[in-house]
């Protein structure tokens, strides 16, 4: 198994987790169908921002912002950052509006007989945990003696695999949500090189090349940390 224990009670109980979790069945999982997004959906989505944003992390992330000229207020950085990745997009060549940047990063999508994007730990956890994830091996460990850590791994969903995925262990939303969206708007496409805890981390970011919301702004394609 991937997971030999999690507190779930205390964990998942807090806000930011428990409202990350009400998204999670959220998406139809297979790209090419269309996603439906309902008026309690929108709701989720935005309980889930008013969360993230009273974190310590945001608020740093939202200041740096600020104070580098990327956004007016927090308000207008928040408008922004809902549409980079909630916003919906086509991965099945225009025929429906089927992803978006959290579903493809947070929750994952079968494409073509394969696992595309699922690099949050905590939907890895929940599909093991409910018999549909197999933990094969992992090809790095990172550095890190307490978590966040960084994991490179293989699995398989159903019968879709994953045959090199990576993804942050034992972090919070906001603090995935933080960084990776640090990296999109100031390295966007490009090796991001960060410091966690006096170790050094790369994260990966890439933009929705052929859509746009906005004033001609980029959809959150994916993000993740490398592994070497």
């Amino acid at each position: 198994r991937l997971f030999s224990y999690v507190a779930e009670e205390r964990l998942f109980s807090r806000p930011t987790f428990s409202r990350f979790l009400a998204l999670l069945d959220n998406y139809e999982e297979v790209t090419g169908h269309q996603e439906k997004v309902t008026a309690q959906e929108r709701e989720e989505e935005e309980a889930f921002l008013d969360a993230i944003f009273q974190t310590p992390v945001m608020a740093t992330l939202t200041s740096f912002f600020l104070t580098k000229g990327l956004y007016t207020s927090e308000e207008t950085f928040r408008a922004d950052l809902r549409d980079m990745w909630f916003g919906l997009y086509s991965r099945s060549g225009g025929k429906v509006l089927d992803s978006s940047g959290f579903e493809h990063v947070f929750h994952g999508e079968l494409k073509r007989g394969k696992v595309s994007g699922g690099h949050s730990w905590v939907q890895l956890y929940l599909l093991e945990r409910a018999g549909t994830l197999n933990y094969l091996s992992y090809s790095y460990d990172g550095p890190w003696a307490t978590f966040p850590d960084v994991l490179a791994l293989q699995y398989r969903w159903g019968q879709h695999l994953k045959s090199i995925g990576s993804t942050f262990l034992g972090s919070s939303p906001e603090f995935d949500l933080a960084l990776y969206t640090l990296c999109f708007k100031t390295r966007p496409d490009r090796q991001c090189h960060v410091s966690l805890g006096g170790k050094e981390a790369t994260i990966q970011t890439y933009s929705w090349a052929n859509s746009f919301y906005g004033d001609n702004q980029r959809f959150v394609a994916s993000s993740y940390p490398l592994s070497p």
